[in-house]
């Protein structure tokens, strides 16, 4: 069985939805389907000891950050916490980045100014402290190109790229991989079909988004919702299947893309590739 990294997944999510004996039995259930490892980024300050207590319960590694669409709640006092918190965590292994942040234009209720500020002080913090970043850029990839050409940091995650094959490649020749998951199973996802297909081997992670971005197979439409099904929820146990259909966008076999993957990931966080050495 391959050893796949889920290189962003969500865990702490799954404790609001059935407590932490449901986060840890999706953790469990994942490395029974082979993923061997799991990054689990931060989105606020409220759940930066949730991922770092998890991380260090199943032996994975975490990102803590303020991710953009969390922004409209957040403020200084928030950001002086991630100061406070990287800090008092600098020479923890398995911090391996400042993520989730970024910048998001999909959401259009978001204050700009806001975001844009805090995306920013992110940088910073992430040049002051030598880390990569995981980052998010929906509907926002050249405003966050902007941002690492004026702060740039020791590359990272672009997580769920979503860009053109011209930013994928200016991102990969500022040192960043680039995250594919359960988008890119469906059929109508062309544009994210073919950046898996195409970009360099040597530029692809995988990951799962987890409990977000399901899979087609665990997809619900709008008219079942409506009928009454719960909406999906992804898992980190899916991401083996997730990687064979990207492997075979690629016309290569899953073990190949599981090993490059975990390759790719540890030149991305090379504090990541210590914990797994």
């Amino acid at each position: 069985m391959s050893a796949w990294i889920d290189t962003h997944v969500h865990l702490d999510e799954f404790i609001h939805h059935g407590g932490a004996g449901h986060a840890d039995a999706e953790r469990r259930r994942a490395a029974q389907a082979g993923v061997a490892h799991c990054v689990l980024p931060a989105v606020e300050r409220a759940n930066f000891d949730a991922v770092r207590e998890l991380a260090q319960r199943h032996g994975d590694s975490y990102a803590l950050g303020i991710h953009p669409l969390f922004t409209r709640h957040a403020g200084d006092e928030d950001l002086q916490a991630l100061v406070d918190e990287l800090a008092q965590r600098a020479d923890d292994p398995r911090l391996v980045a400042v993520g989730e942040i970024g910048l998001d234009y999909f959401d259009k209720t978001l204050d700009d100014e806001r975001q844009q500020h805090i995306w920013r002080e992110q940088l910073r913090l992430a040049r002051r402290h030598d880390l990569p970043v995981i980052v998010h850029s929906r509907r926002s990839v050249d405003q966050v190109l902007k941002g690492l050409r004026e702060l740039p940091v020791r590359g990272g995650i672009a997580h769920a790229f979503n860009g053109s094959e011209q930013q994928a490649g200016i991102l990969i020749d500022m040192g960043f991989k680039l995250g594919f998951g359960g988008a890119a199973t469906f059929e109508r996802a062309h544009q994210i079909r073919r950046l898996a297909a195409s970009v360099p081997l040597a530029a692809i992670v995988v990951e799962t988004d987890a409990p977000d971005i399901p899979p087609h197979w665990l997809y619900v439409t709008a008219a079942e919702r409506e009928a009454g099904t719960p909406p999906a929820r992804n898992s980190p146990a899916e991401l083996p299947r997730i990687g064979a259909v990207i492997a075979e966008l690629r016309g290569m076999a899953a073990d190949e893309l599981a090993r490059a993957s975990r390759d790719n990931a540890c030149a991305a966080l090379p504090r990541l590739a210590a914990l797994l050495a």
